[in-house]
């Protein structure tokens, strides 16, 4: 095929690395910016904290369901295809969130934008995998990628507060418009289409299993400190979840072409990079949902002040997140997640056990921390999913990691808020806040520890000969010798 990965010039890569950074730029950056702007959009709709959790959750929850999906059906019909859609959905969008009359229909246009935004991240991903075939560069690549988050994430607080205190939240939305217009030029000019050799075929009856297993789930967790943890509604939603997670388990494994292939997790570190992505992405929704309700709820600090408090976090995830891909291209994945681990944990227990919030110095710390932490957790996640599979299987890949960040993201909102409502019910805000948020502080440190142990054990020699037979298991004959490379270099 003219224009094919293989056949593109070292500039030509770049330039198409750039275009796929860019879609993760709007992506990353409307979730940053949304966490800054939750206070006023909670005071002009009259939110609850639930109402406030649904506006982030609707869209992480719709983007999770539905990105192997969107990962396979990229592989199928075409790639840059799919990532075009994706990019005119979610700009189309974002303008319609900007324009919504109240909470119901802001949530229902968020759904909207991640249908746009399932169409972009792992499809992305899975054209920098084709792009970027040679391992080592593979990994800086990713680097790269990983580094867009932390841009994102330092320009997202600095942004938002800017437009929220002095247009109003609604012009968060606007920002999307003109990247989302570039990104979809310059892919239409630059970026080669590119299929799967084999992709693999729908599988409905899976995708609703997915839908119904996050759905309810996610609404049992954030709905459950307003109806009961024990109400029929809770526990209903729940048998739900238990019975489509068991739906899955039992249905999957006998389709030929499944949505989950679940022999990818033979793969030690896959499996270990499914899980850490969960964690770590659990850790950072909790950690700026707290940190949004906490500056401008309880210190009453404005858009703009809460969103210079959070900086510090924002530059460290900037500054170690290329130097963790670095390291995943010289090193291998173990010692970026070891640090991840060590730092996320530190940071969580210094909030639980020292009140770090209370004081300006160990706040600014605990930030620091935390965005060591996140800043080195990404690129090895994604190296390590997509590393040693077949190309063939790229998308697909992709998609799981993704999804795994999207599902840790949705609980860790859900989670630490119905946790959060639970301790400060009854009490006056303000004061009960500290005191109710340890608990959720407990369960960030516990996250970073899970990424701390789970880094440990999944990226050994037994790990890495793990992902070399899965990888065999997965590959077609004539693609065998290829994975085995793959395995062996970038694991």
């Amino acid at each position: 095929m003219p224009g094919t990965s293989d056949s593109l010039s070292h500039r030509r890569r770049l330039l198409v690395l750039a275009i796929c950074c860019m879609s993760l730029l709007i992506v990353s950056l409307d979730n940053t910016v949304l966490n800054v702007a939750l206070p006023s959009m909670a005071k002009d709709f009259g939110a609850t904290l639930s109402g406030m959790q649904w506006t982030i959750d609707a869209y992480t929850l719709v983007l999770a369901a539905l990105l192997m999906l969107a990962g396979s059906t990229a592989d199928r019909i075409g790639r840059r295809k799919v990532f075009m859609t994706g990019l005119v959905v979610f700009t189309a969008a974002s303008v319609a969130c900007s324009l919504a009359p109240n909470l119901e229909t802001l949530v229902v246009f968020r759904m909207l934008q991640a249908v746009g935004g399932s169409m972009l991240n792992p499809v992305a991903m899975s054209i920098i995998t084709n792009t970027f075939t040679d391992p080592r560069e593979r990994a800086r690549a990713i680097g790269v990628w990983g580094g867009v988050v932390g841009i994102s994430m330092a320009a997202g607080p600095l942004v938002g507060g800017v437009l929220v205190d002095s247009v109003g939240w609604r012009s968060i939305f606007w920002i999307n418009l003109p990247v989302g217009l570039a990104a979809l030029l310059l892919t239409l000019r630059y970026v080669p289409e590119s299929r799967a050799p084999k992709a693999r075929r729908p599988d409905p009856v899976g995708q609703l299993l997915v839908i119904a297993l996050l759905g309810s789930l996610t609404y049992a967790i954030i709905e459950a400190p307003d109806a009961g943890w024990t109400s029929a509604r809770t526990l209903a939603c729940a048998a739900v979840a238990l019975a489509a997670l068991a739906g899955l388990l039992r249905y999957e494994p006998r389709r030929p072409e499944p949505l989950i292939d679940l022999r990818f997790f033979r793969s030690a570190p896959f499996s270990g990079a499914t899980v850490i992505a969960v964690c770590g992405f659990a850790a950072l929704g909790g950690f700026l949902f707290l940190s949004t309700l906490y500056l401008q709820n309880v210190r009453g600090l404005d858009a703009l002040q809460a969103g210079l408090w959070m900086l510090p976090m924002a530059v460290m995830t900037l500054v170690c997140a290329p130097l963790s891909g670095r390291l995943v291209g010289s090193r291998g994945p173990r010692l970026p997640l070891l640090v991840a681990g060590v730092m996320m944990t530190a940071s969580g227990v210094l909030f639980a056990v020292f009140d770090a919030e209370t004081s300006n110095t160990t706040l600014f710390v605990g930030y620091v921390l935390f965005g060591i932490g996140f800043g080195f957790v990404n690129a090895p996640i994604t190296n390590t999913a997509v590393s040693g599979m077949p190309r063939a299987q790229a998308g697909v890949a992709a998609a799981v990691a993704s999804t795994s960040r999207q599902i840790g993201q949705t609980l860790g909102v859900a989670v630490i808020g119905a946790v959060l409502a639970s301790g400060v019910a009854g009490s006056s805000y303000a004061r009960a806040f500290v005191g109710a948020s340890r608990s959720c502080w407990w369960i960030i440190a516990g996250c970073g520890l899970a990424v701390l142990v789970l880094g440990a054990l999944t990226s050994g020699r037994w790990a890495r000969r793990t992902a070399r037979t899965t990888a065999e298991r997965l590959a077609e004959p004539d693609d065998a010798a290829t994975a085995r490379a793959a395995a062996g270099s970038g694991s």
